[in-house]
């Protein structure tokens, strides 16, 4: 993509965005950053603590008698009209002010959509940054979009996006790639003098794990001792397969198990590790989306949550020439691994909105489709009655282990995890055994609408990837 034609000679033309859960992590990242580009701005911004909102504004360095608090929609409307920010507490208050593309960073699944839908409904794009919406409702929001003529994309500067970018980038030089995905939040970081490994700030004993810096000959075995060693740490994070299911839908690539393989694994050992399983490495098929925990020595740089793909090498001399400039590949020459060590959050978004306001065109795939649901098992018996709370970083569903099916092995009753969150069970649910739709006594139902309707109106393609190639339907 021609960043400069995309970002330059704008005219007098403003992208105005509204920007929803504006008092997050994500968004504080998104108008940090539009305060740099003066064809970027910020217009009415939603969140429910709107005077804690008003506070990080003016430390980002907005000016105070540029905000406005508004309680209503006439209130958001004048602010709008005088050229001040609107800080609204309620999404409902979104359509009161003139603005180009929607940026969606709540987190919530049923507020999330409502926003989305309606904005899509009067003809505005949006910028999904809230997975949990699009892993639920994407398709019949991808379906709306077209129907309206707008844009509905995902975000760069969020793994998905960035993720879907280096496939398309690869695809688009005739790569052959059998597996793509990225690294968990957090590095693990081996200290070899103490022996212990830190994650964020847990740091736990993790004997042994010097001895396994290489692979060895044998990849699986090598990779389940590490595993072994690390077991006192998380594996395995609600995002991570929830970011994965919206690649899945945008790419074609899906998982080559329902709880994706998480190897713990060096940068440099991607090629050897993410191989098809006969020439040594963990795959079962090729077309594989997954996450690995990425395993370092402190001072080594960080894999930064970022993204990858492992192509099949052709022209031995041609991959040769590559590894001497330092390339990733595997140790028989059969296999690269191409990276983006970084996810800048809203600091790359402004890429989707020009992209998405002024040509028109999404930053993510341009024709998702079913190809995988993010489901969840219960982890341990779940009574009738329970309520399946929804919350944390990771934005967890209480006693649910999230899963990634691939779309022919998930059952037709099947519930998406975040159309789960929040619902009561009807029915006992055994430890073991999927949520499925049945078992939902409250489902939010418009988000039940918007999932059945997506799954409809975009159906998996007769033949899926399976080579590094997906047959259009």
């Amino acid at each position: 993509m021609n960043l400069h034609h995309l970002f330059a000679d704008t005219g007098d033309r403003t992208v105005r965005y509204a920007l929803s859960g504006a008092g997050g992590g994500f968004a504080r990242t998104l108008l940090a950053q539009s305060l740099r580009l003066p064809g970027l701005a910020p217009v009415v911004l939603c969140d429910r603590d709107v005077e804690r909102l008003r506070s990080m504004l003016i430390e980002l360095g907005y000016a105070d008698g540029s905000l406005r608090i508004c309680a209503d929609a006439d209130a958001a409307a004048h602010a709008a009209r005088e050229g001040h920010i609107a800080l609204v507490p309620d999404g409902g208050l979104l359509p009161a002010v003139e603005w180009d593309i929607l940026v969606e960073a709540t987190g919530s699944p049923a507020d999330g959509y409502a926003m989305a839908r309606e904005a899509l409904s009067a003809g505005r794009h949006v910028a999904m940054v809230s997975k949990e919406v699009d892993s639920v409702a994407g398709l019949h929001l991808a379906e709306l979009a077209q129907r309206h003529g707008v844009v509905y994309t995902t975000a760069d500067g969020d793994q998905p996006a960035n993720l879907i970018a280096l496939v398309t980038w690869g695809e688009l030089l005739g790569l052959d790639i059998v597996a793509i995905g990225k690294s968990s939040e957090y590095d693990l970081v081996l200290d070899p003098a103490t022996g212990t490994v830190t994650q964020l700030d847990t740091t736990v004993p993790a004997p042994g794990l010097a001895d396994l810096l290489t692979l060895g000959d044998d990849v699986a075995a090598t990779l389940a001792a590490r595993a072994e060693t690390v077991a006192a740490l998380p594996v395995g994070a609600t995002a991570d397969y929830c970011e994965m299911a919206v690649v899945a839908t945008n790419t074609g690539f899906r998982p080559d198990t329902e709880r994706l393989h998480y190897p713990v694994a060096r940068i440099a050992e991607l090629a050897d590790i993410y191989a098809l399983s006969e020439d040594g490495g963990i795959l079962r098929r090729p077309g594989a989306v997954d996450v690995f925990s990425a395993l370092r020595l402190p001072g080594e740089a960080s894999f930064a949550g970022g993204v990858f793909i492992v192509v099949r090498t052709g022209d031995p001399t041609t991959w040769e020439t590559l590894r001497g400039k330092g390339h990733v590949l595997s140790r028989d020459g059969r296999y690269a691994a191409i990276y983006l060590p970084y996810h800048l959050m809203g600091v790359e978004t402004p890429v989707s909105l020009f992209s998405a306001v002024l040509h028109n065109r999404p930053s993510g795939g341009t024709d998702p489709r079913a190809h995988a649901v993010l489901a969840g098992r219960a982890r341990q018996d779940l009574p009738a009655g329970t309520v399946l709370d929804m919350g944390g970083h990771h934005h967890d569903v209480t006693g649910v282990a999230a899963v990634l099916l691939r779309d022919e092995d998930a059952p037709a009753d099947v519930a998406p995890l975040y159309l789960a969150a929040h619902a009561t069970l009807a029915a006992d649910v055994p430890a073991g055994e999927l949520i499925t739709l049945a078992h939902l006594a409250d489902a939010d139902e418009e988000l039940l609408a918007a999932w059945t309707s997506g799954r409809s109106s975009r159906p998996t393609p007769a033949t899926v990837r399976a080579s590094g190639t997906v047959s259009a339907s």
